[in-house]
């Protein structure tokens, strides 16, 4: 599990890389749930929170960064 405070501290190109690898992961762990493999259940779950973690930061700094623009936008 990552904190968000972690993820925070992150650049974007390293939560880009989180975001993929944990797809990546989410990925394999669906096929092998579905071939009857997957040996750790909870790993699913756990895979699936600290992606919407990844996601939450990244939508958090694409709407500070838009309200950024408008702030400068209404100061000229």
């Amino acid at each position: 599990m990552v904190a968000a405070e972690e993820l925070r501290g992150m650049s974007e190109s390293e939560l880009g890389a989180r975001e993929r690898d944990l797809r990546e992961q989410l990925f394999k762990l669906r096929f092998q749930k579905t071939t009857g493999q997957v040996e750790n259940a909870a790993k699913l779950r756990s895979v699936r929170r600290d992606l919407a973690r990844v996601l939450t930061v990244q939508r958090e700094r694409t709407l500070d960064a838009g309200r950024n623009a408008e702030t400068t936008s209404a100061e000229n």
